[in-house]
């Protein structure tokens, strides 16, 4: 698929469609900025969806975060029982110490054993919601990722074209990951903090409200700051995720071209370039931590403030108590159990002051979870949008409800086939299924193919030959059902291609490209390319036959050698031999060779000559080349100037006419004979 890039007339319209090069940088992505809400009920049905597989371990979870929650309150009632009832006795034990030893020795080691269990049972309980929380994530994780990547597999080509291939890698990593997050510490971890709130505040309340109020008083200026803080990091969030999916795409482009970039000396351009994406994500996260750096510490301060207001007013009514205890014993002998201090109605012991203290400080940490869950959330809503956005586009090329088969024949047949890459809007598409000179009634669509008729018959060998953006590898691309036509129709094997079974069709091709590509693994397993049918002596006999054979066995693993990235570790010529080896491995019926010699030398094309007669006997063949001594022996010679078929016959035939083909002929064998070939491109 990379010769079909080179298509220049393609090339003219996405340059015309793309921004300005000052712009590129600037200008994001369609959904780089999707924000999202804190809680979007849609989404997060569709989220729960992918949960329910394991509902059971979520359930067990959510019950560990519930009693973990009710678990943390009981620390501080121990430490409050054993003031009040051993240390600093107040004459009410309440319904715990009633039944505690009244030995104070007993009693406190009793506690002291309550409050292990309690923090034992604590422990198990946040081990089970961790590990099972982590774990649903990572199956969640697994099944969205593959969800993706399948459906990825199923989009159309020309999906790729529009759509920079680190965006799409962000989506299957970064945004996966949010939403990892959200399942494993957000959602359930709220709930938690919530029920945590809940039950401190509810105890608090009951021990003495005053206190409580007090405690509840800093709470509006933690509000207001926590909304300062969203609003600000919000944003932050925003443009990370944007400066994510640049730096994303800018890598992997850069990368993948780095022999260009190294070749042209732009090593310092491409270094400014990245460095103002680079840029973009470094403010994007130094903003976030500036926004954390100062709102934790001024939640801090408030709640410290809650919890010195505390302090002073508990430990006044405290001191009172011990001086109105003494005045009840010598001066006014009030009844016994009334020496309490009382402040609005409520009494306070060294206790209660202490189990406030220790609920005060267990009151804000949840608040400053809240916050970052709320940040956890509002991305994870966010990424969910982005992935649903790519999960529900649809592809535009699929296989029809009621697929008709082909006759497996070998023919070839376009008819009247007007094709280009642009988007062709409704009203465009009524007139096009109204006219007869859509270049015509349709002027501004820059038309990649006009008009294209002809036939290839079965076990036929046709070369198709013109100038760079002709169409030619455009013709091949529609065979295999790429893109879809615009007008007209394609038929293979007599039955148009829009009409069959997808992977019936391309099974039915075999390809070999000017640009080979290679994947990781070994060179048998990118001769067979998964197809199990294919067996290792089928490996080596196709190896053997396109002369491959002697030079992978000259490497140390010979067919189990490793092959790294693109096959970075062969040479050009190499990497075209095992395309070579791989289409006829897969024994097509529909042989397509797309400038298949132009990246082996002389000697070993004379090699592969052989190999291409016994390939194309008893197949139909396609042959693109611009050397035009490698395809004079062709059936049918189909010669394509701008987008049209201007000539059609044999070499002989072409050459008697005295057309476009003799002139090109002319001018590749003038340039031969002055020894300079200046090659026509495909």
């Amino acid at each position: 698929m990379a010769s079909m890039a080179q298509e220049q007339t393609k090339d003219q319209i996405q340059d015309k469609n793309s921004p300005a090069p000052a712009e590129k940088s600037t200008k994001r992505g369609p959904d780089d900025d999707v924000v999202g809400k804190v809680y979007d009920s849609r989404l997060m049905r569709r989220l729960f969806g992918y949960l329910s597989p394991y509902k059971l371990q979520a359930a067990i979870s959510a019950v560990a975060t519930l009693l973990k929650a009710a678990s943390d309150v009981a620390g501080p009632y121990f430490v409050l029982v054993a003031v009040d009832t051993y240390l600093a006795p107040s004459g009410n034990p309440g319904w715990l110490g009633r039944h505690l030893s009244r030995t104070p020795l007993t009693g406190i080691t009793e506690l002291g054993l309550l409050y292990l269990a309690a923090l034992s049972f604590t422990f198990a309980l946040e081990f089970v919601q961790t590990y099972l929380m982590q774990w649903t994530g990572q199956k969640i994780m697994f099944d969205l990722r593959s969800q993706i990547f399948r459906h990825l597999q199923r989009m159309h080509i020309a999906f790729y074209d529009r759509n920079p291939v680190g965006r799409l890698v962000t989506r299957i990593t970064s945004d996966v990951d949010a939403l990892n997050e959200m399942f494993t510490s957000g959602v359930l971890a709220i709930f938690e903090d919530v029920f945590s709130l809940t039950a401190i505040i509810i105890t608090m309340l009951k021990l003495s409200w005053p206190l409580a109020l007090l405690t509840l008083s800093v709470v509006p200026l933690i509000v207001y700051a926590t909304q300062l803080f969203r609003k600000y990091v919000r944003d932050s969030y925003r443009r990370q995720r944007a400066a994510t999916a640049k730096i994303n795409s800018f890598t992997q482009e850069y990368v993948s071209g780095m022999a260009v970039v190294q070749l042209f000396n732009r090593e310092r351009r491409a270094f400014r370039d990245f460095s103002a994406v680079n840029l973009e994500n470094k403010i994007a996260w130094t903003d976030a931590i500036f926004a954390y750096a100062l709102y934790y510490p001024v939640v801090e301060f408030l709640s410290s403030i809650a919890i010195a207001l505390v302090i002073w007013r508990g430990g006044l009514a405290v001191l009172d108590t011990d001086k109105f205890f003494w005045l009840s014993h010598h001066l006014y002998r009030l009844p016994s159990g009334s020496s309490a201090y009382s402040i609005f109605g409520n009494t306070v012991t060294l206790g209660i002051l202490i189990a406030f203290i220790q609920y005060a400080q267990r009151f804000f940490r949840p608040i400053q979870d809240l916050s970052d869950k709320y940040n956890i959330l509002q991305a994870a809503m966010a990424a969910s949008e982005r992935i649903f956005k790519l999960l529900d586009t649809a592809p535009e090329i699929v296989t029809p409800a009621l697929p008709i088969p082909g006759d497996h024949s070998g023919s070839i047949e376009f008819s009247n086939v007007w094709f280009t890459y642009q988007k062709i809007s409704e009203s465009e598409q009524v007139i096009l299924a109204s006219t007869s000179d859509p270049a015509r009634d349709l002027p501004d669509i820059e038309w990649v193919l006009r008009g294209v008729s002809f036939t290839i018959s079965p076990d036929e060998t046709a070369a198709i030959v013109g100038h760079t953006g002709a169409g030619k590898t455009t013709i091949t691309a529609l065979m295999m059902r790429f893109y879809d036509v615009q007008s007209g129709t394609v038929l293979v094997d007599g039955v148009d291609v829009r009409n069959q079974d997808l992977n019936l069709l391309r099974r039915r091709f075999g390809v070999v490209l000017q640009d080979s590509f290679l994947f990781s693994g070994t060179i048998a397993q990118n001769i067979r390319l998964g197809s199990a049918h294919i067996t290792d002596a089928e490996i080596e006999n196709a190896a053997e036959e396109v002369n491959l054979a002697d030079f992978i066995r000259t490497l140390p693993g010979q067919f189990s050698e490793p092959v790294l990235e693109r096959g970075s570790t062969l040479s050009t010529g190499q990497k075209q031999l095992v395309s070579f080896a791989r289409a006829l491995a897969h024994r097509p019926g529909i042989l397509i060779l797309d400038e298949a010699t132009s990246s082996v030398d002389t000697e070993t094309e004379l090699r592969v000559e052989s190999a291409l007669a016994r390939m194309i006997t008893g197949r139909t063949s396609v042959v693109i080349a611009h050397r035009l001594s490698t395809i004079q022996r062709a059936d049918t010679i189909l010669v394509m100037h701008k987008g049209r078929l201007r000539e059609q016959g044999t070499h002989q035939q072409l050459l008697a006419h005295r057309g476009l083909y003799y002139k090109l002929y002319q001018l590749q064998y003038k340039d031969q004979e002055i020894g300079h070939a200046l090659p026509v491109s495909a």
